[in-house]
């Protein structure tokens, strides 16, 4: 049942926790990017690039109560479709710091690999768009990552790799 503040606010379930998120700080940890046509010479008649993007996610306990890492790991890689040549290559780890309270704890893992790397999607999005242009490469704006989706495929892959463990032993 909603009840009424003095200020004539409403507030539903009163017995609920309330989640309270904050980025607390973000960072690179690590990046490089490799301009091969540069490094190798090749010619930029005949490019026809084939972007893949690869990202993995990774989240700790900070040793301050409520306080997790999140780091989420991309790495793009652009080959020429006609050779198989790699154009260029840019890995970024880009990490952030987060204050989380309220999230039950069967809940907090999924909230920390989903919730958290698409607050600060945006971010990185921007840091490899600028790379790649300022690496003399028309700025690569990757799609949004599906966070929900990624989160699925590593919990099904690590089903696979635990079954696969049970059925070696």
């Amino acid at each position: 049942m909603a009840e009424e503040t003095e200020s004539g606010e409403t507030v539903a379930g009163q017995g609920q926790p309330q989640i309270r998120m904050q980025v607390l700080a973000q960072f690179i940890r690590d990046m490089s990017f490799e301009n091969m046509v540069a490094k190798k010479g090749v010619s930029s008649g005949d490019v026809q690039p084939d972007i893949q993007i690869a990202v993995s996610l990774d989240a700790r306990k900070r040793p301050v109560d409520h306080q997790y890492d999140v780091i989420s790991k991309y790495r793009c890689t652009s080959k020429n479709k006609t050779n198989g040549e790699t154009l260029f290559l840019l890995e970024i780890e880009y990490g952030a710091i987060f204050h989380v309270e309220g999230v039950p704890d069967e809940q907090l893992h999924p909230f920390l690999l989903i919730e958290c790397p698409r607050l600060v999607f945006p971010f990185v999005r921007r840091i490899i768009s600028d790379v790649t242009r300022d690496g003399g490469f028309p700025a690569l704006n990757i799609d949004t990552v599906d966070f929900v989706t990624l989160y699925r495929q590593e919990l099904a892959r690590r089903s696979q790799a635990a079954q696969a463990q049970t059925a070696v032993n």
